[in-house]
């Protein structure tokens, strides 16, 4: 397996053209069904599906995508939030958009948590120890509200605890049933949560929306340079996959006491912050929300920070970012 995943120095890393093209049952490194690759890689000996990739034989789209189109007609748009490294807000400010968006009442909101080994959105939603039920339609969303449905794997573990310990290929088997089998029914907005990085989930998604079409993605950053760095590596990554940026939100970006309103810099941003990467790779700039414990405490809780704290400078800079994102998709519509 090393000698065919070694970079030499300055070498750019390898796309993984197609996730969807990777069998349930394939090893570790499996290059996909569609690879020239396909069978004759180190990583497939051993691999129960050698002979047939080999042949030649398991090479063309995946049936799944036609079906996910289909099942996605329904859907009229499709946002991706996305972020380069964990911890910097965002399952929160997708948590956020779904609660924003479902005030108002005539919006069908979905929320899908892809965050596999990691799903928060269960607990920030309220609706921990929640499962999911299968009628003759498919899979039925949990309703927060009854115009805000959520999917997520942490409704299918037996408790909140439990790991998650899965190899690229299941992964990628989830991703698809989620939006296969799912059924949304009418839906305005499906968010898609998902994990850190630019790894085995982000490319699944991406293809298996590519028929269906995907409205943009909302990149989610702190101030500090070693958040911008990786977020630098995921707009690098929509542009390599032609995923269309709708634009970058600096979380964290400074405190505002909720007593005196003062307003102080927790995290300095020391090269510029996220105002100076989106002017540096012309890429939109959504806006800034400032650092509050009630949102903290309001995902903990499984709140809405909207309801809980209306008139905080947090909750004027979502609704305002909020705000821009839906002006962005009714261009889509155009």
């Amino acid at each position: 397996q090393g000698k065919d995943f070694q970079l030499r120095p300055n070498q750019e890393v390898p796309l993984v053209e197609n996730m969807s093209d990777v069998p349930s049952n394939a090893p570790e490194y499996c290059p996909g069904t569609g690879s020239d690759q396909a069978g004759k890689s180190s990583a497939c000996q051993g691999c129960p599906n050698q002979a047939i990739c080999a042949s030649g034989m398991a090479k063309g789209p995946d049936a799944a995508i036609e079906e996910i189109k289909k099942k996605m007609a329904k859907v009229k748009h499709k946002i991706l939030v996305l972020s380069g490294k964990g911890g910097v807000g965002k399952s929160t400010f997708s948590a956020h958009l779904a609660y924003c968006l479902a005030s108002d009442e005539t919006k069908q909101v979905a929320l899908l948590d892809i965050d596999i080994c990691g799903p928060s959105i269960p607990t920030m939603m309220g609706l921990e120890g929640e499962q999911v039920h299968q009628s003759g339609s498919g899979w039925s969303p949990v309703y927060v509200e009854d115009n805000l449905g959520v999917m997520s794997v942490g409704f299918l573990l037996s408790g909140p605890e439990d790991a998650v310990i899965w190899r690229g290929p299941k992964k990628n088997g989830m991703i698809k049933q989620f939006l296969r089998d799912v059924d949304w029914g009418e839906v305005d907005y499906l968010i898609v949560d998902t994990p850190p990085g630019t790894s085995d989930e982000h490319l699944s998604i991406v293809q298996y929306l590519s028929a269906a079409g995907i409205d943009g993605a909302v990149l989610i950053t702190t101030p500090q340079e070693v958040s911008l760095q990786d977020v630098r590596k995921e707009i690098h990554f929509c542009r390599k996959v032609k995923l269309p940026i709708i634009g970058i939100v600096e979380n964290m970006s400074s405190f505002v006491c909720p007593k005196c309103k003062n307003k102080s810099q927790i995290f300095p941003p020391t090269s510029g912050g996220a105002e100076k990467m989106c002017k540096d790779l012309n890429v939109p700039l959504l806006g800034k929300v400032p650092l509050d414990p009630r949102i903290g405490k309001s995902c903990d809780e499984g709140k809405s920070f909207f309801a809980e704290v209306p008139d905080s400078p947090a909750a004027a800079s979502y609704k305002s970012i909020i705000q821009r994102i839906q002006n962005y998709c009714s261009t889509c519509e155009q």
